[in-house]
């Protein structure tokens, strides 16, 4: 899928989808999955199989036993899961390894796993939600590959992302949440997503959904939004819910409900050091 022209103008380069991600893509998208065949398209690229077992293996995902092989991990996890989080680790990939950027991948992994359990509570398309997790801050991996020194002066300067964005306009002409939402479209994720990536900075500001926003595109926004707030003020989250979800048409008792019981499950995994 092509960029933006707009954005090509600026210079600044989208790095494209590595060629396991297209390809598991594809395998996605069938109406049967083939499990044996993804596993094995997984486990045929070393590195990435190896990053896949670590983070299936790490606490986060809080398994009582070792998983050995991709294909365990798959029945333990499901698909969706470990499909997740090797789209996560060929994200990273993609960009060259800094320490700046490593809370980036620790809290998009962490967001993407919450949206998509969210949206499995909700009905919602727990896939689209989990890559809009995942995607949401990517946008600063780009800025900050194609100007490390710039942009890293930018990341201490800024007090919050809606500052962040204001300080990446005046310096590159575009937002990280433009150019992550232009990533999105190039490696083919779903329009949700990509609207969840594009307009998360605002929404997350004021718990607000833009108007212009398509009705079936505006649930993940909510979604986004709520998990920002259960991630970095608790004690926001029934005022957070119960401005959301009527704006994207989603039941406000089931999705209060659904926030509370992912985040018990994620103290007892901490508290466990699982």
């Amino acid at each position: 899928m092509s960029v933006n022209p707009e954005l090509r103008s600026l210079d600044i380069d989208i790095p494209a989808q590595p060629e396991a991600l297209v390809k598991l893509s594809l395998l996605l998208a069938e109406e049967d999955i083939n499990l044996t065949a993804a596993a094995e398209l997984i486990e045929a690229d070393m590195a990435l199989a190896a990053a896949v077992m670590k983070a299936v293996n790490s606490s986060l995902y809080g398994l009582k036993g070792r998983v050995q092989s991709v294909m365990q991990a798959i029945t333990y996890l499901g698909m969706r899961e470990v499909a997740a989080i090797t789209f996560e680790m060929g994200l990273r990939a993609a960009f060259p390894p800094a320490p700046e950027l490593e809370p980036l991948w620790q809290r998009a992994g962490l967001r993407g796993l919450l949206m998509g359990r969210l949206a499995q509570k909700m009905s919602l398309d727990a896939w689209a939600a989990h890559s809009a997790g995942l995607f949401e801050e990517c946008g600063k991996a780009v800025l900050f590959r194609h100007a490390p020194d710039h942009y890293r002066a930018m990341l201490r300067a800024a007090g919050g992302d809606v500052e962040l964005a204001q300080l990446e306009h005046a310096g590159f002409g575009v937002s990280h949440d433009a150019l992550g939402a232009a990533l999105c479209e190039s490696w083919g994720l779903a329009a949700s997503a990509v609207a969840s990536v594009r307009h998360h900075v605002a929404v997350q500001a004021d718990h607000h959904l833009p108007p212009a926003v398509a009705n079936g595109r505006r649930t993940l926004l909510a979604l986004s939004a709520v998990v920002q707030a259960m991630l970095t003020a608790p004690e926001t989250l029934d005022d957070a819910v119960a401005t959301l979800a009527p704006q994207a048409d989603l039941d406000a008792t089931l999705l209060l409900r659904g926030v509370r019981q992912i985040k018990e499950q994620l103290d007892e995994a901490a508290a466990h050091g699982r």
